[in-house]
């Protein structure tokens, strides 16, 4: 049977377009339940004993969620409890439309067969589709069609053998629900139902609150401006009185947050917000509407450090007013920034949060009080009667509003993760809280992967280079199995050399546009943690058949050039090959071969012969403006039987380390160079933005305070400067700069070249550069891959390929995922860095301060690549005083200024089991009063075995 829609819709040019469509209405639609026989179904979802022990329904039966019932209790419909719900075609494109997460998770649960989720298609049964009649509302109209598909189910059930089998309606619209029972159907609100279920108090907790609760948990007296609606922050920004940008909460001050708003292009202005009143109820991240101050009342960001350690009553909000009087700094109008506060907000960027319960003192209570491990997040109030169970554990926790009369936001509990200091654990809250995708494979991916044993065919043979002869070999860390690339350099008859970059052909077995392709893009990156990987591509790929290991042929990307021995490229040329590497080394081992002079076998010749090119390349880079920046990175050494870190030491660099660096480089650029020539609105490029002057203000006042100058108007000045920045008697005081120089860059990023037009790379002062060398661990290299392979006929391109938005909005989740791996690692390194002291008691460590703040020296540890904080309390220091320009701060009679070397106790402090910090106490300079006493050295215990 054939129905036609017809609607109205807007062009963009701003006519109005009648469009028709045919809407086909059929009697082949199953109900998917066991019990049915009428329905000729091949297979069910719906069991027959569908039995959820309920006070409500003493009797087997079937949910129908309504659509606010699916956006707002997803976390309760995902628990393993709720089975046999049948998802109407009605709700599943409302979700679709106002929620791409909550869509997602309800895919998911769909595809569990275990839950037995079944999707009704009611809007094209021909007994269950329903017309819009005039002037009924969509909402309405949606209600009423999810109203006649449980009617309808109910029938239908009715006249098979379906003992007692019956439908709920689930809603916790009052209207809905009343039409719904005066038409005979048995309907329930979702807090009503749940709470009926026999003991299972975790699915209790899991019910996020309605808008009638969130009103009983807050005080009578308002803490917060109103939000305004959102039709008057859209004229507001139009008229250009508000502005719209990303709330960032500081992760030092809970009172103090940045607004960032985009302007044209790279522009973005930043609004500084302080205090309560001005943060107005918004949470990292969100998208809000701010409004500027008037310019007398613009402030500084304070340097004062706030974290907000314990838990105010809603309308206690005395200590907030002292804390907010310490933000108030007299600081000098230079330094005074844009100075706002939150009017409204946009679009809420809420997720579930790991953390832990402040169980409450009161005995019994359900009220409690949840702590966030990110600092940035505010403290949640929720509901539960398991608090005792819950005491001790990382649980995931969801944000359901902020009244205004609340000192917190309300919520509920999502799922418990496991206690709290376990390495499974916290590594488990480490990848949630950095969004790294790492669950496993999914078996429609896995189904793309080629099947075992794989080999070379003769077709691959035919349209490739044979290189298998040629003497290739890897140099990589040590342990590392996921090899991306290889080397070679033989000297040719006419006395040139030839030098080969060759990479894993990734893209040869990852097709575009496939599952395995769509699970690559997602993750972007494989992340490593300390001990662990989590790959973006399987395992087959990324250690075996991709890997470049030694003896084995492999498929290969190369880059080949011509060069002389000066270094000059003479020639480039790009290849599908076939190698077979040599050997597998460590970067330990190829300085052996190249330092070894008994050696002379073709590897080790043509290892010595990069490495004397690779020193000229480096000088050549270093001479165009190419920044040698530091950064300390630490390796532990984990016990082979418990796998907890008995050591910790900084890396070092070898000649190896610049050797394959120089080549990977060399080889990003002609790559670069190359796909841009050939397309130059669609390629994938990777710049790094100059920083705005302002970022080196810190690098400058900390060479001013030795006497030195620090040129920042280019790459090359400021690498000239660093070059001449040095202080006699003091040799790590050049380390120490760079380190600095460092946090002064900007992010490189990932861009599409015809949608931006300032390719250059700041750091390696290059005019273009993109990735190519690592595809089984970045997206990024296996995309540039398929843009090479088209630009030299060996791969045929296709259309997403070829579409700038396209390949711009893949770009911006590469960038995302790649800041948050960078962000994963770090905090794998500080949980890893904790264990390692946990067994260390209180050690005396040199190091050097890195910041001065108002009330706090941060110092860094070059021994253990660690720094920590040095707090000075006002009530127990009363002379404390600070000096911005330099910045200096005087400690009773003894001024600190950056790099200077100070003596502390390194301990771990545990007190707060989420928390855990690195402690640090000063030692030397003494000031009386304020300095402890050197801890007494106790000798070391045995080391157990290196698992290295």
């Amino acid at each position: 049977m054939l129905k036609s829609k017809t609607f109205v819709r807007k062009t963009r040019s701003g006519r109005v377009m009648k469009i028709v469509r045919e809407h086909y209405l059929r009697d082949d639609i199953w109900c998917g339940s066991e019990v049915c026989t009428d329905c000729k179904q091949e297979s069910t979802v719906l069991q027959r004993d569908a039995c959820m022990e309920s006070n409500l329904c003493a009797f087997p039966h079937y949910l129908i969620p309504d659509t606010n019932v699916v956006l707002h209790q997803i976390d309760v419909l995902e628990d393993p409890l709720i089975r046999n719900v049948i998802i109407l075609q009605t709700v599943l494109s409302e979700v679709r439309h106002r929620s791409a997460p909550a869509y997602k998770r309800l895919k998911d649960i769909i595809h569990e067969k275990e839950k037995r989720f079944y999707t009704f298609t009611n809007e094209h049964h021909r007994e269950t589709f329903i017309e819009r009649e005039p002037g009924e509302s969509a909402n309405d109209s949606n209600d009423r069609a999810i109203r006649v598909a449980a009617k309808w189910y109910n029938q239908h059930l009715k006249t098979a053998d379906a003992d007692g089998l019956r439908v709920v309606l689930i809603t916790n619209d009052q209207g809905n629900k009343e039409k719904a029972e005066e038409s005979g159907l048995l309907a329930y609100r979702c807090e009503e139902y749940i709470k009926s279920l026999i003991a299972n108090p975790e699915l209790v907790d899991r019910l996020a609150l309605t808008n009638d609760e969130k009103s009983d948990i807050s005080s009578s007296k308002v803490l917060f401006p109103e939000h305004l609606p959102l039709s008057r922050i859209q004229g507001g920004i139009k008229s250009g009185s508000f502005l719209q940008g990303t709330f960032r909460a500081s992760r030092d001050n809970y009172l103090e947050a940045t607004v960032f708003v985009q302007g044209k292009g790279d522009d973005t202005t930043e609004v500084l917000l302080q205090g309560f009143q001005n943060l107005n109820r918004a949470v990292h991240q969100d998208t809000v509407a701010v409004q500027l101050l008037p310019r007398d009342q613009w402030v500084a960001p304070s340097s004062v450090v706030l974290q907000d350690n314990r838990v105010v009553k809603d309308d206690d909000t005395a200590e907030e007013e002292d804390e907010e009087k310490a933000l108030k700094s007299t600081a000098a109008e230079a330094a005074k920034k844009p100075t706002g506060k939150v009017v409204g907000i946009i679009k809420r960027n809420w997720r579930p949060f790991c953390g832990m319960l402040n169980i409450s003192q009161i005995k019994e209570a359900t009220r409690q009080i949840f702590t966030p491990a990110d600092r940035r997040i505010p403290r949640i109030r929720i509901e539960t009667r398991q608090a005792s169970t819950l005491a001790g554990q990382r649980i995931m926790v969801a944000i359901d509003g902020w009244p205004k009369h609340s000192r917190y936001p309300n919520g509920h509990f999502v799922r418990t993760l496991g206690p709290a200091g376990d390495k499974e654990t916290e590594t488990e809250v480490l990848l949630l809280e950095h969004d790294v995708p790492h669950q496993d494979f999914s078996q429609a991916v896995l189904s793309f992967l080629p099947k075992m044993p794989w080999n070379i065919t003769p077709e691959d043979m035919a349209v490739r280079e044979d290189l298998r002869q040629v003497t290739v070999c890897s140099v990589d860390p040590p342990g590392c199995t996921d090899i991306d690339d290889a080397l070679h350099c033989r000297e040719l008859d006419n006395g040139n050399l030839e030098v080969g970059v060759h990479i894993a052909d990734v893209s040869h077995f990852i097709r575009p546009g496939n599952a395995l392709d769509k699970e690559a893009a997602s993750r972007g990156t494989t992340v490593y943690l300390c001990g662990r990987r989590i790959d973006m591509v399987p395992e087959l790929l990324s250690s075996n058949l991709c890997s470049l290991r030694s003896n084995v042929e492999r498929l290969a990307f190369s880059c080949i050039w011509e060069m002389n021995h000066k270094a000059e490229i003479l020639k480039t040329r790009f290849t599908k090959s076939v190698i077979n590497s040599k050997a597998s080394l460590t970067y330990a081992e190829a300085q052996m071969r190249i330092d070894d002079t008994t050696m002379n076998d073709d590897i080790t010749k043509g290892l010595r012969g990069l490495n004397t090119l690779a020193k000229i390349l480096k000088r050549q880079r270093i001479e165009k403006g190419a920044l040698t920046l530091s950064s300390l990175e630490v390796r532990f050494h984990m016990d082979s039987e418990t796998h907890d870190p008995i050591d910790l030491q900084t890396k070092e660099l070898m000649e190896t380390n610049s050797m394959v660096e120089e080549f990977m480089l060399l080889a990003n650029i002609s790559v670069a160079q190359k796909i841009y020539d050939e397309f130059s609105e669609c390629a994938l490029l990777r710049k790094h933005p100059a920083p705005p002057p302002s970022n080196y203000d810190i690098l400058t006042k900390a060479a001013k305070s030795k006497g030195l100058m620090i040129h920042t108007d280019s790459a090359k000045a400021l690498a000239d400067s660093l070059d001449m920045a040095k202080v006699d008697g003091f040799p790590y005081f050049n380390t120490l700069l760079r380190i600095l120089a460092t946090r002064c860059m900007m992010q490189a990023v990932y861009f599409c070249s015809g949608m931006d037009s300032d390719f250059h790379h700041y750091g390696l002062a290059s005019p273009i550069y993109t990735h190519f060398t690592s595809p089984i661990r970045r997206y990024s290299d296996i995309m540039v891959h398929r843009l090479l392979a088209v630009a030299i006929g060996a791969d045929s391109t296709y259309p997403d390929l070829m579409d700038k938005h396209k390949q711009s909005a893949l770009c911006n989740n590469l960038n995302y995922r790649h800041k948050m791996s960078q962000y994963a690692q770090r905090a794998s390194v500080a949980f890893h860095t904790q264990l390692f002291f946990k067994s260390r008691g209180i050690l005396n460590e040199e190091g050097f301060i890195l910041f001065v703040r108002k009330n706090a020296i941060m110092v860094l540890i070059p021994k253990f690549g660690l720094e920590g904080t040095v707090f000075f309390d006002n009530k127990t220091v009363p002379n404390l005083s600070f000096d911005e320009e330099g910045p200096t701060l005087t400690v009773v009679q003894h001024t600190f200024h950056m790099f200077d070397k100070v003596m502390v106790t390194v301990s771990l402090d545990d007190s707060n089991i989420q928390h855990q910090k690195i402690r640090m106490a000063l030692v030397e300079p003494v000031i009386p009063g304020v300095s402890v006493p050197a801890p007494e050295v106790t000798p070391q215990a045995k080391k157990p075995k290196l698992d290295r």
